[in-house]
């Protein structure tokens, strides 16, 4: 019998499994390889921060997914590829021989550029052990009287939505002791959204006492602060890093083809251009037409992966698919308010975090809670 392995629980391999589910592959062995048993739904954890959700409202069972797609779940990470023997090495020892793997394992967090940030910072990712520390952060927080200087470095979506959750569990939890600083390296939050959404997020900020630190580009940590490229440092009693991505080490050690920053890069069908029995898709993928690393085009891949999957296990041909060049975005802004971004145009209201709220647990409603 020939093996299917699914290396990683993200977005994409959602789609695949509930194709899985749906319709068993005759003739092949499946194997999910997660260090997880559940899926945080990113999408929702700004609302978790916020209290609008219990984490168990959050989190897609990867476990059950698994045997619903009568595949066998292996809890722990891929941590090498032997690509000219089809064979994958697991963190706890474990290696599985493979006819076809597909990568989706998500990015690491970029903390190899900030020296110090995993002694004096609170990486986001991975989101398991954010929200494993989260709670004892807010602790911290309620202990102390004084000020409590909460810095979130950097200003994309995720940083941005969970300066504004913080904001609104504090005003409503009543921690008038802490003070929250949003910091980034542009001029004004949001980088690569349309101006007229920059400028509403920098005016919500305002209007919701987050101060803005803008033109700050990180080097590095010390104890309770840090230092930029240019300016003084910056002071913090706890701090959030939502920086970039980075990728992990081991496919480009594997030989795998990848791009300038270690992403695997696939073509079309999202095969790997050097090894087509590799397919990868989300974050940890490099698409033949650059895209920006969302969750969204995660999950658009979803279905085009598990049919391409489908078509090489039975001798088919898969098929090309070209990610759309626009998304939509919809930014929580913590107090049951959201922003839409769409090209040029943004808009914002109560009604679209009610959009979004509905979007979002649509999606972790059709791939089963952990509750």
């Amino acid at each position: 019998m020939k093996r299917l392995v699914l290396l990683g629980g993200g977005h994409a391999h959602l789609g695949v499994l509930a194709d899985l589910a749906e319709r068993p592959l005759v003739g092949w062995d499946v194997h999910l390889v997660s260090p997880y048993r559940r899926q945080i739904y990113s999408g929702m954890l700004p609302g978790w921060v916020a209290g609008h959700y219990p984490i168990e409202s959050c989190a897609i069972a990867l476990d059950r997914l698994a045997r619903n797609a009568r595949a066998r779940f292996h809890e722990t990470a891929g941590r090498a590829l032997n690509a000219a023997d089809n064979e994958i090495s697991c963190a706890d020892g474990t290696r599985l021989n493979f006819d076809l793997l597909s990568i989706d394992t998500g990015p690491l967090p970029a903390t190899d550029l900030l020296p110090g940030s995993l002694e004096h910072a609170l990486p986001i990712r991975p989101i398991e052990a954010f929200v494993a520390a989260w709670p004892g952060l807010v602790d911290r927080m309620l202990s102390r009287c004084r000020r409590f200087d909460l810095v979130v470095l950097g200003a994309g979506a995720a940083g941005v939505e969970l300066a504004f959750a913080a904001r609104h569990r504090a005003t409503v939890d009543g921690w008038s002791h802490v003070r929250i600083t949003l910091v980034g390296s542009g001029a004004m939050p949001l980088e690569d959204a349309p101006p007229c959404a920059r400028r509403q997020v920098a005016r919500l900020l305002s209007q919701r006492g987050v101060t803005w630190l803008g033109d700050r580009r990180a080097l590095g940590f010390a104890a309770g602060r840090i230092d930029f490229d240019q300016g003084p440092s910056q002071g913090f009693d706890a701090c959030l890093v939502v920086t970039g991505t980075a990728a992990p080490a081991w496919p480009r050690a594997a030989g795998l083809a990848t791009d300038e920053h270690g992403f695997i890069r696939v073509g079309p069908t999202l095969q790997s251009v050097s090894h087509p029995q590799v397919f990868a898709a989300g974050d940890v993928a490099a698409y033949p037409d650059e895209r920006p690393k969302s969750g969204v085009y995660a999950v658009k891949a979803g279905p085009v992966l598990a049919g391409n999957l489908r078509a090489v296990c039975e001798g088919c041909t898969p098929r090309a698919w070209t990610p759309q060049k626009r998304a939509l975005y919809l930014i929580s802004t913590g107090n049951r308010h959201a922003l839409a971004a769409w090209g040029p145009w943004s808009i914002g209201g109560d009604w679209v975090w009610k959009w979004k709220n509905r979007i979002d647990r649509g999606f972790v409603r059709r791939f089963g809670t952990t509750a």
